[in-house]
């Protein structure tokens, strides 16, 4: 059947077909220019808002795990910070502690100085009485030896001047008395 049908028909009815597609494309593209033109603002503005509402709840989906990823890393800096200032607390305690047995040790080292520069003084004023005492002794002794030796004999010594006294005083009344005569 096709085969009896002469080549221009053919041609024909295949350009119909070609030219009936082509009308039909422009038509369409035509009616779809009218209807983007005769489109309510209100549906733009409508799919505009969904849009924006999609990319909204992205970012806010992002922004809350964001959020709860910093308030952790605000626990964890606040119960650090509560870790450090526990540890600041004790060691200004520590430093007041240390202080104060410092201050004590200085006011401890000034009553021993001023105490041991007493016991020095006492020990050398000792020292001096001892050295008296000492050189009394040597002097004390000397003497004891010198009378129990007989070089010092004050019984005697004392006698011997008084006797020597007595004779010179008589030479000299004696003479006295010559020379009167």
């Amino acid at each position: 059947m096709f085969v009896d049908l002469p080549q221009q028909l053919i041609l024909f009815a295949a350009g119909a077909f070609v030219l009936g597609w082509l009308l039909s494309t422009i038509v369409n593209s035509v009616r779809a220019r009218r209807r983007t033109s005769k489109r309510d603002p209100r549906d733009v503005r409508i799919r505009a808002l969904e849009a924006e509402l999609r990319i909204a709840q992205g970012d806010s989906g992002k922004t809350q795990t964001k959020l709860k990823r910093l308030e952790e890393e605000l626990k964890e800096t606040t119960v650090g910070l509560e870790r450090r200032d526990h540890v600041i607390t004790e060691q200004q305690s520590k430093i007041e502690k240390i202080q104060a047995d410092l201050k004590d040790s200085v006011l401890k080292t000034r009553e021993l100085r001023t105490e041991l520069a007493e016991r020095a003084t006492e020990n050398v004023h000792a020292e001096a009485k001892i050295r008296e005492v000492e050189t009394e002794l040597s002097v004390a002794h000397a003497s004891t030896d010198m009378i129990a030796t007989g070089i010092l004999d004050y019984r005697l010594a004392q006698d011997e001047e008084d006797e020597e006294q007595q004779s010179a005083d008589e030479d000299e009344a004696t003479r006295v008395s010559q020379s009167s005569h």
